[in-house]
């Protein structure tokens, strides 16, 4: 899908046109890790973009973001933001940090980061012309009536997968960051989960003001 080669430049940024239809995928990240934030990503086709994108050969080569090896994921994700610039998708990502999810609670967390990215997107309701759909265990906010929840969306609902691809980078890219401030635990390792080497660094080091207390109780 070259610049040249696209039909639906800019089709999505007349988003008041009654007479387009969207689709809409999105997918969380994060919801496991001890330590760190929680990121949702919803991207937006035009319906038209994004049938022609599911019979494109390039598609054919996408997979879930968790198949797809950090080198994969990341040129991916080079592509998303050219044609995001193309104007043949757009996309929003949004973050809670641990501190917020021990706040609200992970299901909440991971429901207000969701809602902030179809706000962003400025995702129209009226006349049913936006088709959503999420993977897991994501609902989208009532006033969406035309929407689906899809147990392993991401591997068969390729706008899901792209979804996937940018909560995932945005959110490794972030730990990896933070391992930085925060060397000690090895996050751009682990990437926030729980393994053994950062249960035992946690052991060691008690826990910082990256980490999940809520997920932590037994280290207070």
């Amino acid at each position: 899908m070259t610049k040249n080669k696209n039909p639906h430049k800019n089709e999505f940024k007349n988003i008041n046109n009654k007479a387009l239809k969207f689709v809409v995928g999105i997918d969380e990240v994060g919801r496991g890790p001890v330590a760190g934030p929680v990121t949702v990503c919803a991207v937006l086709m035009t319906e038209d973009a994004y049938k022609d994108f599911k019979e494109n050969e390039i598609c054919q080569k996408l997979r879930d973001s968790k198949k797809l090896s950090e080198k994969r994921r990341e040129e991916w994700l080079d592509r998303i933001v050219l044609w995001q610039k193309d104007g043949m998708l757009d996309y929003a990502v949004f973050n809670l940090s641990a501190e917020a999810i021990d706040k609200f609670g992970i299901t909440s967390a991971i429901q207000k980061c969701l809602n902030k990215c179809l706000e962003k997107l400025e995702v129209p309701v009226e006349h049913d012309c936006a088709q959503i759909l999420l993977d897991g265990s994501l609902i989208a906010p009532d006033k969406y009536k035309n929407q689906k929840t899809i147990v392993g969306g991401d591997a068969s609902e390729p706008i899901i997968a792209l979804a996937s691809i940018v909560a995932k980078v945005n959110r490794d890219k972030y730990m990896i960051e933070k391992s930085i401030e925060f060397p000690e635990y090895g996050m751009d390792r682990h990437k926030g989960y729980g393994t053994s080497a950062h249960m035992k660094a946690i052991e060691k080091y008690g826990l910082s003001n990256f980490h999940r207390r809520s997920f932590l109780k037994r280290f207070l």
